[in-house]
């Protein structure tokens, strides 16, 4: 099972200890980057970048990030070479895209699950204003159950990273 660092500012920090619980509970190992307090002031690339900075540095582990909106952390993440965070707004019903069998998708998951599939993502950024307790732990049990494919096509387009 692959260690899982998480990191958080002052908007995540209550769904990030919420998340990792559940993650301990799973058998998994939990390994928290911070915030270490609840800080209205502080600035999440503090607590991203060491966060993204060990997911890169060992090769099966995996991050979970959580801030407002999950976009500046999910980007602030992705400056570090070797990350590939993706973002999570919910369970969003997204009636016109393809679900990853080709058909059409009503499941906001698919999002993380093509992440995990199609682009490896080692991280999963969660947007705490967006998104209910119950919708982060799917989408963490998602992104932690759904590996990569290895399919040539998508290992061709990450090798161009």
């Amino acid at each position: 099972m692959p260690k899982i660092y998480f990191a958080s500012d002052h908007a995540g920090f209550a769904l990030k200890h919420a998340l990792i619980e559940y993650v301990r509970t799973s058998g998994y190992e939990a390994v928290d980057m911070g915030a270490p307090t609840l800080d209205h002031d502080d600035d999440y690339p503090d607590y991203i970048t060491p966060c993204a900075e060990k997911v890169a540095a060992e090769q099966d582990a995996v991050g979970i990030i959580i801030g407002g909106s999950g976009q500046g952390e999910a980007m602030c993440a992705n400056r570090v070479k070797g990350v590939r965070a993706a973002v999570f707004y919910g369970e969003m019903r997204v009636s016109h895209a393809l679900d990853i069998e080709g058909g059409h998708s009503e499941d906001g998951y698919d999002l993380v699950r093509l992440a995990r599939r199609h682009n490896d993502a080692n991280i999963l950024s969660i947007g705490a204003r967006f998104v209910s307790g119950k919708e982060a732990v799917e989408a963490v049990r998602i992104f932690l159950d759904t590996p990569f494919s290895g399919a040539a096509r998508h290992a061709r387009r990450l090798a161009k990273f």
